[in-house]
């Protein structure tokens, strides 16, 4: 459905003061009627009177008051009229009817997105009366979902959130294409999120392709942030285009391996820091004892034999790769 945007009805102020006018001059004309009907002229001003102090009213239900970033949808018997778009005071046919299915609807957003006033009246039935705001908001809002548990692509569970940034761009597409956009856009940001997250691994892992490309890559949830939140945009935007909605940003804001193995993989990421720097250790050490042992040859600081390099050697990795402080022990002898 194509949306029609009503801008030229701004007249809300000239109607209302006309309107406000021919009632009062009712009012006056009934209690004139009236006292020629007892002079026994026509009665034609007073019948006519009455009826529109009876009628008069409903012109008022054609006046609109629209802000700024906000759109009302209307529908005449049910057929699609139009939709007022900019701010302004506005008069159209009193038997139009706003339509916003998404009106009661909340979810976890921003708080420009407000169901409308709410009023309570207490009487013997205990019963309520809601006071639904029918206006469809342009604003740019944030949706955030709630956290979802995910396999990633090597089967490991982790739990994800998003933050959706987003807006109606359409409204006759997203009132009436779809029976609640809100329903609809937060339906498909958990499909998007499930669809996405299962192609990355939590961590680098080797042998895993998560482009399509058939090559393997270095991409993950964890190092690859923003990546995967792009590509989480484009998959909810893919699905919401035949909704009205425009989807600024995705933002993941919730990362974390699921509480049943988040103990082991805390380990798992202990064990591989030990030995990575263990490591750096050892190739640190190694270099040095080179470097100690070429300046010495080339100083002839001291002759040393194969089984004195050796137990030098021995005596320098202990001491560099150690985790605690090596205790000196002096040789007075000999090794031979």
């Amino acid at each position: 459905m194509n949306e029609i945007i009503l801008s030229k009805r701004k007249n809300g102020m000239l109607v209302m003061l006309l309107t406000a006018a021919l009632y009062i001059a009712s009012l006056v004309g009934v209690v004139f009627g009236g006292m020629m009907m007892d002079a026994g002229r026509s009665p034609v001003l007073f019948v006519v009177c009455i009826i529109w102090v009876f009628i008069g009213w409903i012109p008022f239900l054609g006046l609109k008051v629209i802000g700024p970033q906000e759109a009302l949808v209307l529908t005449l018997f049910g057929k699609y009229v139009g939709t007022l778009k900019e701010s302004g005071f506005y008069y159209v046919n009193p038997f139009c009817v706003a339509v916003n299915p998404a009106a009661k609807t909340k979810l976890s957003q921003s708080g420009d997105v407000k169901s409308g006033p709410k009023l309570e009246v207490s009487a013997s039935a205990q019963t309520s009366v809601e006071l639904v705001n029918k206006k469809v908001s342009l604003k740019v809002m944030t949706l955030n979902n709630s956290r979802q548990k995910i396999n990633d692509c090597l089967g490991n569970p982790v739990e994800i959130g998003i933050a959706v940034i987003w807006r109606v761009v359409d409204t006759a597409k997203a009132v009436f294409d779809v029976d609640n956009y809100k329903e609809y856009l937060s339906l498909q940001c958990d499909s998007a999120l499930r669809n996405i997250v299962r192609l990355y691994p939590y961590d680098v892992a080797p042998n895993v392709d998560t482009t399509g490309d058939g090559v393997a890559d270095e991409g993950s949830l964890r190092g690859s942030s923003e990546i995967v939140a792009e590509r989480i945009r484009q998959e909810i935007q893919s699905k919401v285009e035949s909704a009205g909605l425009e989807i600024i940003e995705a933002r993941i804001t919730y990362l974390a391996y699921a509480p049943e193995i988040a103990a082991v993989m805390l380990q798992r990421q202990q064990a591989s820091a030990i030995i990575d720097a263990r490591k750096m250790i050892v190739d640190g050490a190694v270099g040095m004892v080179e470097m100690a042992l070429e300046r010495l040859n080339q100083n002839e600081t001291v002759h040393l034999d194969e089984e004195r390099k050796a137990a030098m050697v021995s005596n320098l990795l202990v001491v560099l790769c150690g985790n605690h402080d090596a205790q000196p022990i002096v040789n007075t002898g000999s090794l031979y």
